[in-house]
């Protein structure tokens, strides 16, 4: 199979062909924006974001492309918005996507100046497609350079489209234990009972139109570096020139008697999304694991389940991650909602009757009835299959790569969840983060690597958790972290937290905040340093120097 490369980009179900007058809507704007500073601006029904910069007028879509966040609440650095909930970027003045966890572009519209006026011209079609995908060719015939995709997650997605929007012309195979294209795993523990084709990041004729080969349901048992060849479970053998080794990581078990009981569940699927759903509806409830999948798992089982128990291990929720004052605050909103918490204690034994779990057996004597047991105390990396290989894993058997996203064997990358990389803005300190938007960020580095467009990992970590409908928004990276400001109130569940070291933020969590944690994220990524005296102060106006 092969096509010419698509001459543009491209918006699905429109006919850039048409621009005919008739389908272009104008609007006069009264706006004396100065540079750095941006607007919303209404067009029929529709909005656009209109911002200055250099001096010149720009105008873009207005909704994020990830989750239709409205950019214009965002922050606005240079050349581009940073989206207020999950800390995409786009370039204000061509809408191409610059920062994930969005994958797609937004419209540009024309900014015209006349008598001091700024006139916006809209083409009616691009306005009612909020997304634009960015030009992107296909295969070559001729050219046999085959790249290797081992895993199907947000790394592999994103490194087989930068690929195509570079023009690379070879062969790409994406090959993936699971039995669905790529989707959007950020969602499984915040909307349960969701059906796989509604989560799909991309759907199969995308992946046809542009070449990109998904082998569904297969998974590697070994690689031989010098041979350049894969051996799967089905036993085929697949050569290639470059190699992505982002086969992500699975649900750590508990290593306790009683495991086996049906009931016994762990969330990695949108199949297994489902099944916690149904057996969890008017059940009694027991979540081991006090960090990002098991409260939210909680959170969305509140009005669901008969009875919620949670059990974790330390003395506080995320207290490993988000610290313990946030992690306070989240086990008072559960709590409230009468879910009942077990912490600093752990479970030894799960007790089952004809085959099904019925209850489960604490550290400290606690026996607590139970209909459905559900595990989310972390996650194992999947890469047994490199055992034997010449790929270097630290003692963890997470996968070391350098800036570049590269192993220590020529021509093999790695990313997601299955490595430990230098985090540009910790001092190339060597890390583990298991998040979405940089599993992403480590498939556009490897990409640009494979084509020799040198390219470094210079991402700032941005996440979130969603509880009881509610976000908290994180970014940076706080481990280590020897202090904490506190702005705003946790009672009313709205506030920020910023993480101090060493006389300087690392880090910031926020709740109703926004786009506070995003106006941070973008002065971490910029490498401009956020003092401990300027967290310290009511005058937050060093939030708005960005630019």
């Amino acid at each position: 199979m092969s096509r010419t490369k698509a001459p543009r980009d491209e918006f699905p179900d429109s006919d850039p062909e048409d621009s005919s007058e008739e389908l272009t809507e104008e609007v006069c704007v009264e706006s004396d924006l100065q540079d750095g500073q941006m607007m919303e601006v209404e067009v029929g029904r529709h909005t656009v974001l209109l911002a200055r910069t250099d001096g010149k007028y720009s105008a873009i879509g207005n909704q994020c492309t990830h989750y239709g966040a409205p950019l214009s609440k965002g922050v606005i650095s240079g050349h581009r918005v940073r989206c207020p909930w999950h800390g995409s970027c786009f370039n204000v003045q061509t809408g191409d996507m610059e920062e994930f966890p969005g994958i797609d572009s937004l419209p540009c519209h024309k900014v015209n100046i006349q008598n001091s006026k700024v006139y916006v011209s809209v083409n009616k079609k691009s306005l009612r497609q909020q997304k634009r995908i960015k030009s992107m060719g296909t295969s070559v015939p001729g050219v046999t350079h085959t790249i290797l995709l081992l895993g199907g997650g947000a790394a592999s997605l994103m490194c087989a489209e930068i690929l195509r929007q570079q023009n690379f012309g070879g062969r790409i195979i994406m090959v993936t234990r699971d039995d669905l294209l790529p989707y959007d795993k950020t969602r499984l523990s915040k909307v349960m009972n969701v059906e796989s084709e509604t989560i799909l990041l991309r759907r199969r004729e995308f992946f046809h139109q542009y070449d990109i080969e998904v082998w569904l349901k297969k998974e590697a048992l070994s690689v031989d570096t010098d041979r350049k060849t894969v051996t799967f479970n089905d036993g085929s053998t697949q050569s290639y020139d470059q190699l992505l080794v982002s086969t992500g990581c699975r649900a750590k078990g508990l290593d306790v008697p009683g495991m086996k009981l049906d009931n016994v569940m762990m969330l990695e699927t949108p199949e297994d999304a489902r099944h916690i759903h149904a057996a969890c509806l008017g059940s009694n409830v027991v979540l081991v694991g006090t960090s990002f999948v098991g409260m939210e798992v909680a959170s969305y089982l509140i009005d669901k389940a008969s009875r919620i128990t949670v059990i974790g291990s330390s003395e506080l929720p995320y207290q490993n991650t988000l610290g313990r004052e946030i992690g306070r605050v989240t086990l008072m909103m559960l709590s409230e909602k009468d879910v009942k918490f077990y912490m600093n204690d752990s479970v030894i034994e799960v007790k089952g009757v004809n085959g099904k779990v019925k209850e489960v057996v604490l550290k400290s004597g606690t026996v607590i009835p139970t209909d459905v047991l559900i595990v989310g105390i972390g996650s194992i990396p999947n890469s047994e299959f490199l055992q034997g290989s010449k790929i270097q894993m630290n003692a963890k058997n997470f996968v070391i790569v350098d800036k570049g996203m590269r192993t220590n064997v020529p021509d093999v990358y790695s990313g997601g969840d299955l490595v430990t990389f230098p985090l540009a803005m910790a001092n190339n300190q060597l890390v583990n983060i298991g998040h979405w938007q940089m599993a992403q960020a480590h498939g556009r580095v490897v990409a640009l690597n494979m084509l020799k467009k040198p390219s470094e990992l210079t991402s700032v970590p941005f996440y979130w958790t969603v509880l009881l409908g509610k976000t908290i928004r994180y970014t940076g990276y706080g481990e280590g972290y020897t202090d904490i400001v506190i702005k705003g109130s946790f009672e009313e569940r709205k506030f920020l937290a910023l993480y101090i070291k060493n006389d300087g933020v690392i880090a910031a969590a926020g709740l109703n905040y926004d786009p506070v944690v995003s106006a941070v994220a973008e002065r971490l990524a910029a490498g401009k340093v956020i003092t401990k005296k300027e967290a310290e102060s009511d005058d937050l106006s060093w939030l708005q120097s960005l630019s």
